[in-house]
C-alpha cells in the first residue's frame, strides 16, 4: 500500500516541441546538456528524449521527466535556471530566433477507476 501512494505522488515534465530541421542539433544538444544536470537532482526518477519526423523540414520532440513528487520541481527548476544563467544560455531566446513551437507542461498520474483496480 505504501508504494502505491508512493507511486500516486509521483509528478512527471512533459514538453512538447516542434523543432525546424535546421535548429534540430543545437536544441537537441541543449535538452541533453539540461537533462544531464536534471538528473543529479534530488527526486529525480527517469527522463525521456523522444523524437519523431513531422511535416517536411520539422520534428517532432517529446521530453518527459518523472519526479518522486512535486515538492521536488521547485528547486530543480533554480538549480537549471542558474545553471542556464550562467552557461549564457537562454532558452526562450532559443526557442524565438528557430520559431520553435513549444508546449510545456506538469502532470499528475490519474487514479485508476475502481474497475480497473480490481484486474
Amino acid at each position: 500500500m505504501a508504494q502505491a501512494r508512493e507511486i500516486d505522488q509521483r509528478f512527471y515534465r512533459v514538453d512538447k516541441f516542434t523543432v525546424p530541421e535546421q535548429a534540430r542539433e543545437e536544441f537537441i544538444a541543449r535538452v541533453r546538456t539540461t537533462h544531464d544536470l536534471v538528473r543529479q537532482q534530488p527526486g529525480f526518477l527517469q527522463d525521456f528524449l523522444l523524437e519523431q519526423p513531422a511535416e517536411p523540414g520539422y520534428f517532432n520532440v517529446v521530453t518527459m521527466v518523472e519526479w518522486e513528487n512535486a515538492a521536488v520541481i521547485e528547486t530543480v527548476r533554480s538549480v537549471v535556471s542558474a545553471a542556464h544563467r550562467q552557461a549564457g544560455f537562454d532558452p526562450q531566446e532559443l526557442v524565438t530566433r528557430h520559431g520553435i513551437k513549444a508546449e510545456l507542461g506538469h502532470y499528475r498520474r490519474l487514479q485508476p477507476s475502481y474497475a480497473e483496480a480490481a484486474g
